[in-house]
């Protein structure tokens, strides 16, 4: 499978189609650049779970990234291979940069038999393209927002240093919010908490103070319009909690932004008018970087246009992923809305 990546990009396709295994590629990407391969194998099902059908049938998976940067195109490519005890290693693992103008690349081989990638050895020894690559594979991230559980990290104190971005699942949301909140211009705080005021018209502000005898650490306490009480995090609803997460991860500072959003079904608990500002931030922050969303949600949908949208469909046992043509929908979307236009299955990507 093959493909390009526009500004915004929205993954749509009925469950199982494989929209999910996209997320979790990007997700095998995170952990692998933090070192820690061998330990997402093992806790997503070891190589069984994450190979097509198992070994004897998939007993590889290979990737090929390719990023368009200022002077030409860098790429890393990787071949993992099953191994003794359910496990992946790498049977080759290469870096290559092709200078605008020039036909043939600079080459990175990094060689086979490793359990990590040796992504990050390479750029620590001064390589380029190495330090390049590793640069645009960390910030390819992926955030999940659906843990809103009591003893989610998002409900708890966390340590105030730990704010230079927003966490994956949020579990610093506190702590990053007192950063931008203590900033010189603190307009990208006052922009956050405006925002969440329109999903939640109770929400006055938050109430971020330093706790602890050594003032370490914080927690996402909350005011709510018209009352001087404090409220701790675990008095905002779900739904609540997890627009304040997505408010905050498409409204940070531009220069902080990842070169890469990743989120899936960020629907989840949101109400229809929380969902359409969510949305129109989604297309606001795409000028900025592109941004992967996977969604099952029409009403959500019918906020972008049909360029935007991907649809998954299970053909046998495998993934399509097509880019929607405006034009084959265009007598359509002259009376129904894209979302509309999707439930009556016109481009697949549901469950008939």
């Amino acid at each position: 499978m093959q493909l390009e990546m526009r500004d915004l990009n929205i993954l749509i396709g009925a469950n199982g189609a494989g929209k999910s295994n996209l997320i979790s590629f990007f997700k095998m990407l995170n952990e692998m650049m933090a070192g820690r391969l061998q330990q997402y194998i093992a806790a997503s099902g070891r190589a069984q779970s994450l190979l097509h059908f198992g070994p004897k049938v998939t007993p590889q998976m290979e990737a090929r990234v390719e990023f368009q940067v200022d002077k030409g195109l860098d790429t890393y490519d990787m071949r993992l291979f099953h191994a003794a005890g359910d496990t992946l290693v790498f049977a080759d693992e290469s870096l290559s940069f092709r200078q605008s103008g020039y036909a043939k690349p600079k080459l990175v081989p990094l060689g086979s038999g490793h359990e990590e990638t040796r992504v990050g050895h390479e750029a620590d020894k001064g390589e380029p393209t190495a330090r390049v690559i590793r640069h645009l594979l960390n910030h390819c991230r992926v955030y999940h927002f659906h843990d809103t559980s009591p003893t989610a990290r998002v409900r708890q104190y966390c340590y105030i240093g730990d704010n230079r971005w927003l966490m994956p699942d949020a579990g610093n949301l506190a702590a990053y919010l007192f950063r931008l909140r203590e900033m010189k211009t603190g307009s990208t705080y006052q922009r956050i908490v405006t925002t969440v005021r329109l999903i939640a018209p109770f929400f006055d502000d938050f109430d971020l103070e330093p706790a602890g005898s050594n003032r370490k650490d914080i927690i996402l306490n909350w005011r709510d319009h018209g009352s001087d009480q404090v409220f701790g995090p675990h008095q905002l609803s779900d739904g609540t909690l997890r627009a304040a997460c997505l408010v905050t991860l498409l409204l940070q500072p531009a220069e902080e932004l990842p070169d890469l959003i990743i989120v899936d079904e960020p629907e989840l608990g949101l109400h229809p008018y929380a969902l359409n500002v969510v949305a129109s931030l989604l297309k606001k922050v795409s000028h900025h970087t592109q941004v992967l969303v996977s969604t099952q949600s029409s009403s959500f949908l019918d906020n972008f246009e049909p360029e935007n949208v991907i649809v998954v469909n299970r053909e046998r046992a495998e993934s399509q992923f097509v880019r929607l043509d405006p034009a084959e929908l265009e007598v359509w979307l002259d009376e129904y809305s894209l979302g509309e236009v999707w439930e009556k299955n016109v481009f697949r990507g549901g469950p008939h």
